[in-house]
């Protein structure tokens, strides 16, 4: 049965939040960057060498925060140990030494801009700002042979949309991923604004049915983009297309996106419109903490969505620093359910950028996961992981144990390059420093996982294409 929409105008007085000790949440976006750090004044009773650690971090990883996560979600009472503070400002450690060294350096001898702009660029073609092979693998090409850099197509059934005007975020996490879509160099950025040629692919492949927008975050977008290419997949031609899903940070880090912006009705309006057409839309919602979902802000977003008829599935890494406690995680996924929302994953942090600073070992991330699972009842259970986004695919730590005298993980695909992969059990030995599948070994005296020689046959084909 279609929904009725719903739309109704928000007052941004009777809509902001009330958090303790620091007045109503604002409904002006201010940001800000690098250059900016010295006018926020929570950092001016920190110590110089701190502020100084920040400023050559930042001209390595991108740097970006919101007065709404400096005001709302942040305990300076608790720096440098408050989870929400590392999500969003530069530590030193997030550096490797040597890389840190070189960039201090730099700040030292006072080098002139476009200096550090080129230091910065040698130093992160250390950091693998493209794991998994995204580039090399993921690109699709049009029927004569056009690659599509805004798109990528990994998984059968799954297309990845990279709106140009969505890559960036109302804030940068520390740990992301994708921080190399945020630095200014476009060799290194994934995106289009071309809206035809994603629908001339998704036209020409009856096979995928869902659609992932994602960035950066395309709810920093305006709805009118959004419309824009979003509602062409309500046509006949794209009936394969079953499920929309747009991936975001704004639930934490701009919740007023969904209340308060100007048109924040009509973003409400659009989602309304494609689940009445009878689309499944689903908010991959992007959490770390608790924290995040503590505000009444972000209380009425989740409403206002949950209302359009759209699901919302939320997932983030294990990190170290933030939320490698089980804790963290069972009352997370408890606040989660409680707001109607789904628990979808817990991801093991990709092996770029910081990730020396945020990884957990593999050993470490799965007694996380059990011991959260346990505090929790079967409506939180639907979080799959510990996952790794590997190249192959997606593969879930089931489990640690002992078969014929031998310790191992047991390890399955929950999401394959070949589908043939998924949900097949396979072991790797036991290892309790290994952080990432490259690092782990075929258990019982095998050469190779049973994946391998078909997945050297993809790259090849790849290559070849």
């Amino acid at each position: 049965m279609a929904r009725t929409a719903v739309v109704r105008k928000i007052n941004p007085q009777q809509h902001m939040a009330q958090p303790a000790g620091s007045g109503r949440a604002s409904t002006q976006f201010n940001v800000f960057t690098q250059r900016d750090l010295g006018k926020i004044q929570q950092l001016n009773k920190l110590p110089e060498e701190i502020r100084f650690e920040m400023q050559v971090v930042s001209s390595v990883l991108p740097f970006r925060v919101n007065e709404y996560v400096i005001n709302e979600l942040i305990d300076w009472n608790n720096t440098p140990d408050d989870p929400i503070y590392q999500l969003t400002f530069p530590q030193r450690n997030m550096l490797a030494p040597e890389i840190y060294d070189r960039m201090a350096q730099a700040h030292r001898n006072k080098l002139d801009a476009e200096s550090i702009k080129t230091l910065a660029k040698t130093l992160r073609n250390e950091l693998n700002p493209h794991p998994a092979g995204q580039m090399q693998m993921n690109i699709p090409q049009l029927g004569n042979g056009e690659i599509l850099n805004g798109l990528q197509h990994k998984y059968r059934e799954t297309v990845l949309f990279f709106p140009g005007k969505g890559q960036t975020c109302h804030s940068y996490c520390t740990f992301c991923f994708r921080w190399a879509q945020f630095v200014g160099d476009k060799n290194l950025r994934m995106s289009t604004t071309e809206a035809a040629k994603l629908h001339t692919y998704l036209a020409k492949h009856t096979e995928v049915s869902d659609l992932l927008v994602t960035g950066g975050d395309p709810m920093v977008m305006k709805t009118k983009f959004l419309v824009e290419y979003l509602e062409p997949l309500l046509r006949p031609e794209f009936n394969h297309i079953q499920t929309i899903r747009i991936g975001t940070k704004a639930l934490t880090f701009w919740p007023q996106r969904f209340v308060t912006d100007e048109d924040a009705d009509a973003l409400i309006t659009l989602l309304e419109r494609l689940v009445n057409a009878g689309k499944h839309v689903a908010i991959m919602a992007h959490y770390n903490h608790w924290r995040e979902l503590s505000t009444p802000i972000s209380h009425q977003a989740i409403a206002r969505l949950r209302n359009t008829g759209a699901e919302i599935r939320c997932q983030g890494p294990l990190l170290a620093h933030i939320n490698d406690d089980a804790n963290v995680w069972a009352k997370m996924w408890k606040m989660q359910v409680k707001l109607g929302m789904i628990p979808y994953y817990m991801f093991v942090e990709r092996d770029t950028g910081a990730r020396h600073y945020f990884e957990v070992p593999l050993a470490q991330a799965w007694h996380i996961y059990r011991d959260a699972m346990q505090q929790v009842s079967g409506l939180g259970r639907t979080a799959r992981g510990p996952s790794m986004s590997a190249s192959p695919g997606k593969v879930e730590i089931q489990g640690i144990t002992e078969i014929k005298g031998e310790k191992v993980f047991v390890l399955r695909f929950v999401q394959g390059r070949n589908p043939d992969w998924v949900q097949h059990p396979f072991f790797a030995q036991y290892d309790p420093q290994a952080t990432w599948l490259d690092q782990l070994k075929p258990a019982f005296g095998e050469k190779e996982f049973f994946f391998s020689a078909d997945y050297r046959e993809i790259q090849q084909a790849r290559k070849v294409a």
